[in-house]
């Protein structure tokens, strides 16, 4: 299993999901509801039964679902996986973890904190602001002499 809000797919989304592939037979996806996306990110751009059919696309990916916006550990009893990914930046801390599924009887789940991968355009707040900073240089470029 595999989570992340995907809000701009990129080249990072796609290769923290080809490893995390490589760690079992079958890839499930969560992708944060609009609401997780909103406490924890920024406002997302993309919707998110959109941003589940983008990720359900995708070539690593067996299945994608939407999360649970009261309660992230209630998708992972639904799932019941055997290996939670974790992307490199993602703000879990993998011993909370750990103890939240004890005690919720989610017992055997080894969770896994992937490396970090460097590209160039590897975020979405970066791809954000780069789109910014084209679009004022264009502005600043295109506005007529005086």
């Amino acid at each position: 299993m595999a989570s992340g809000v995907f809000d701009i797919v990129h080249l990072g989304h796609l290769h923290y999901l080809q490893e995390a592939k490589k760690l079992g037979d079958e890839l499930v996806v969560v992708v944060a509801t609009d609401a997780t996306v909103r406490k924890m990110k920024h406002e997302p751009i993309t919707p998110g039964k959109m941003r589940v059919e983008l990720v359900a696309a995708l070539k690593p990916v067996d299945r994608a679902v939407l999360g649970h916006e009261d309660d992230i550990y209630k998708t992972v009893e639904e799932i019941r996986p055997d290996i939670i990914a974790l992307g490199y930046d993602q703000r879990f801390d993998e011993k909370e973890l750990e103890m939240q599924m004890r005690k919720r009887g989610l017992q055997g789940i080894r969770i896994v904190r992937l490396s970090k991968m460097d590209y160039d355009l590897n975020g979405t707040r970066k791809i954000i602001q780069r789109v910014i900073d084209w679009h004022t240089l264009e502005s600043k470029s295109n506005k007529p002499q005086e």
